[in-house]
């Protein structure tokens, strides 16, 4: 299986933002993300008028739109629970990819890099440490047992993430 890798931190701590810069830092390494991003929010990833959205809400449990760019699988769970991670990591093809980045899904118990931003409105007794966080990316001197990433220098966390890969 594909390791997963949290980042995970309240709303508003910047994950998207490091998110963005750490993708591409790791391409530069030559790893392969992915991404699973959870939102609370009810969202669509695609558009009312589009045909694919039109046949979709006229009750296709699936929808898989194809171009020669990329592809998009829409399945429908209106009447399921949450779906769990492993799940979801499952759907996900393992030939292209060497690394699952992970936003939110915080409480799961795979690694994770913890983020805090002292301005964020948190305070250090709040982080989010449990044993499966193997570092904390912040701009604060916290006192914890995992290492300590700059969370501005994104090279250093990308450089974390390649040597913690190489020790599964």
């Amino acid at each position: 299986m594909i390791p997963l890798l949290a980042i995970a931190a309240w709303s508003g701590t910047g994950k998207t933002t490091l998110l963005k810069q750490l993708i591409p830092a790791l391409c530069c390494r030559g790893i392969r993300p992915g991404l699973i991003k959870h939102t609370h929010h009810n969202m669509d990833v695609d558009k009312p008028g589009k045909d694919s959205y039109e046949l979709r809400k006229a009750g296709a449990a699936q929808t898989l739109v194809a171009s020669k760019q990329r592809w998009a699988l829409m399945t429908e769970t209106p009447e399921e629970e949450e779906l769990d991670l492993t799940f979801l990591a499952s759907r996900m093809d393992e030939s292209k990819l060497d690394l699952i980045l992970v936003e939110g899904f915080k409480h799961e118990e795979i690694a994770k890099i913890v983020l805090f931003r002292e301005d964020a409105g948190h305070e250090q007794k709040e982080l989010m440490l449990d044993k499966h966080v193997i570092a904390v990316a912040c701009d604060a001197p916290l006192n914890v047992d995992v290492q300590l990433l700059d969370i501005n220098d994104v090279e250093s966390v990308a450089d974390f993430i390649v040597r913690w890969m190489r020790m599964l």
